[in-house]
């Protein structure tokens, strides 16, 4: 009996020393006070009562609860909102959103973005900003815009365009995007530019739209070191799916006859063609030019010219031209469509800038029908510059003194240069005395004018460059090349010979 009470006292004498033990209360010479055998699980509350006077800033996640109830949270959010009312800001968005324990909290991101530049009508415009925390989300992700290029004067701008910026992660979500950029040759000067015109690539997953656009125009043949500047020049594809997007405008100006080779220089050169509306745009303005005349086999060596034709309001402007032609040139609507078939900017040529070389034939006494058949033969005439073109016609009457026939004949003359072709080639000519029409010394290279000289009879005149759709580019003397030469590259000569980008 004895022995058992003994060893009562002893465990009652054991919890009594633990209890004194794991009571006493932490001090600033022992602020982290335990029990070096034994730790206490309920230690935690009785340290943390004591810890600061201001736990919230020292955890806030964690006693965000414990310092506001739900009384003093609601009186504050109500504040809150009283405080936005009060600058015009329509709270209406934030409820669902946890806002700032304080006013003045509020106060400051609100002073934050006014200084970046923005203003109540911007926040309005996405209030949800307001939520971000400006040591968590707004200077972070601004810090790392202004590190890659941004300049700080435009943030604002940047925010106000693309607002959901801010509640990105820098490490997770924006610095892989710039790094997919880069890793398609944009140059690390032209990131602001092309975040600044297309900010919402930020949102953007790689494995998603950017990724599949890229692969789809690296395999219809671009060139995989294209694919950087064209994303500075329009970076928009980027964000458009080649489902429904992107394939369904390749196939159908293939399916006019343009060949794939061709039209992938041509994305290359101007991407932003990517950016027209098949069903809107592209088709309606295709049907425009046939209604005009303009012959269906012509439409790919039209379109491979001047490629921006499919995106204008064309049916305005064709309409426009084509009465001009008519009213001051004498060019009937069929004369008109041979005159864009040969040279389809004309339609966004300025009306004043045809009359000037016009008016300059018609006063050296050139009859105005056949001004009118000078122009439909030769289109690029309307384009040239006066000042040249008398230079050139100066050096015709004096020097050469040939009849007016051979000009209207062949009103390409104007189009080349004097000094680097119509002079050199005329000296030549003179003096081997051979005397020949402006065609057969003119039209053509440089090789073959030295073949021509050097041969001991004068070959028949032919026509210049020829494109027909779905054969070969074929040139004066193009049956000396060998099959195998003409057959590598038929695309590229195709390309060069009547694709002006």
């Amino acid at each position: 009996m004895s022995s058992t009470l003994l060893k009562r006292r002893k465990l009652s004498t054991i919890f009594a020393n633990q209890c004194i033990l794991f009571t006493k209360i932490k001090t600033p010479q022992n602020p982290c006070f335990q029990n070096p055998r034994i730790q206490n699980p309920f230690r935690v509350l009785r340290v943390s009562q004591f810890s600061t006077k201001f736990p919230e800033y020292e955890m806030p996640s964690v006693t965000w609860g414990v310092v506001q109830g739900k009384k003093e949270k609601l009186v504050n959010r109500v504040k809150i909102c009283d405080y936005l009312k009060g600058l015009g800001i329509i709270p209406d968005e934030l409820e669902n959103l946890e806002l700032p324990s304080t006013v003045e909290v509020m106060e400051q991101r609100v002073s934050f973005l006014q200084k970046l530049g923005l203003t109540v009508d911007d926040i309005n415009e996405y209030p949800l900003m307001l939520g971000c925390s400006m040591r968590k989300n707004m200077i972070p992700v601004l810090s790392y815009l202004e590190k890659i290029g941004i300049q700080k004067s435009k943030l604002g701008e940047f925010v106000k365009n693309y607002p959901q910026a801010l509640h990105a992660s820098v490490v997770v979500e924006l610095m892989p995007v710039v790094k997919f950029l880069r890793g398609l040759d944009v140059e690390k000067q032209d990131l602001d530019y092309v975040l600044m015109k297309y900010p919402e690539l930020l949102g953007f997953k790689l494995e998603g739209t950017m990724s599949t656009s890229v692969a789809y125009l690296v395999c219809i043949g671009v060139n995989p070191r294209d694919i950087g500047p064209m994303v500075t020049q329009y970076p928009y594809f980027l964000g458009m799916r080649v489902g429904t997007m992107i394939k369904p405008l390749v196939d159908y100006l293939v399916s006019l006859g343009l060949p794939i080779k061709i039209l992938a220089r041509m994305l290359e050169k101007r991407a932003y063609i990517l950016g027209y509306d098949l069903e809107e745009t592209v088709k309606p303005n295709v049907d425009c030019l046939v209604s005009f005349g303009i012959q269906r086999e012509l439409l790919a060596l039209v379109i491979a010219q001047y490629p921006t034709i499919i995106g204008l309001p064309l049916k305005a402007k064709m309409s426009s031209q084509q009465y001009f032609f008519n009213l001051k040139l004498k060019i009937d609507p069929e004369g008109f469509a041979r005159v864009v078939e040969k040279m389809p900017q004309v339609i966004s040529l300025n009306q004043h800038v045809i009359l000037k070389p016009v008016e300059f034939l018609l006063g050296r006494g050139i009859p105005s029908g056949d001004v009118a058949k000078m122009v439909v033969k030769c289109p690029q005439l309307v384009a040239c510059r006066v000042e040249l073109m008398k230079n050139s016609y100066y050096f015709f009457k004096s020097q050469m003194g040939r009849p007016m026939k051979e000009l209207v004949e062949f009103p390409e003359y104007f189009t080349y240069s004097l000094e680097s072709r119509i002079k050199p080639r005329y000296e030549r000519l003179q003096s081997k005395g051979i005397r020949s029409s402006l065609n057969w010394f003119l039209n053509c290279s440089d090789q073959r004018f030295e073949e021509r000289l050097q041969g001991d009879y004068i070959e028949s005149e032919s026509l210049g460059p020829s494109f027909c759709m779905g054969g070969k580019l074929e040139l004066p003397g193009s049956e000396i090349v060998s099959d195998e030469e003409d057959e590598s590259d038929d695309d590229e000569v195709l390309y060069k010979r009547t694709v002006s980008l």
